[in-house]
């Protein structure tokens, strides 16, 4: 068997959303690799659940450092 890994997982480069039911504490974490992919699962999902933006990811960083919780537009 051998020991398990202990180097973190590299990022894909893309944008990454949190989807949570309402009112959760935890939630999945979904990758998209182009913006306009990732805007349209901000309006598949907004209406039933709670969506936090986590944001863009190049060369394995964060380019933005806060996540966005989005807000569904009335």
């Amino acid at each position: 068997m051998g020991r398990p890994a202990t180097k973190p997982a590299k990022l894909k480069d893309g944008f990454y959303l949190e989807i949570r039911n309402k009112g959760a504490k935890d939630g999945i974490k979904l990758y998209r690799d182009t913006k306009a992919k990732m805007l349209r699962t901000i309006k598949e999902y907004e209406r039933a659940k709670d969506i936090i933006i986590l944001g863009e990811s190049k060369n394995g960083k964060w380019v933005n450092k806060e996540p966005i919780v989005h807000i569904a537009e009335g």
